[in-house]
């Protein structure tokens, strides 16, 4: 795990989730763009009822920031290339639309 931030771009819209206890929780995408000009996509989870529902209000294409727990991955695409993912346990998040990040 790595403690980061990101920032980014929505791509589409959040979506709410139940676990198999009950729990709530919200996953999304966003599309941030890497140093050298490509974009990556970092999938989403969220837990904390603030940062849920920010995530919710969100449109595709908002910008938003996101810090929480990082893994990086990689993938393999259909013509055999390696890219890279990340996944990101979200604990707190900052949109234009908010004053204060809302974490837990």
């Amino acid at each position: 795990m790595i403690d980061a931030l990101i920032a980014g771009r929505l791509f589409g819209i959040a979506e709410e989730r139940s676990g198999h206890a009950g729990s709530a929780y919200v996953t999304c995408k966003v599309r941030a763009a890497t140093d050298d000009g490509e974009l990556i996509i970092c999938n989403v989870i969220a837990f904390n009822d603030k940062v849920r529902n920010t995530l919710l209000a969100l449109h595709d294409g908002d910008s938003l920031s996101l810090s929480g727990a990082l893994t990086p991955k990689v993938w393999t695409d259909k013509q055999g290339k390696t890219r890279p993912a990340l996944d990101l346990v979200a604990h707190t998040v900052i949109t234009m639309h908010s004053n204060t990040p809302d974490q837990e």
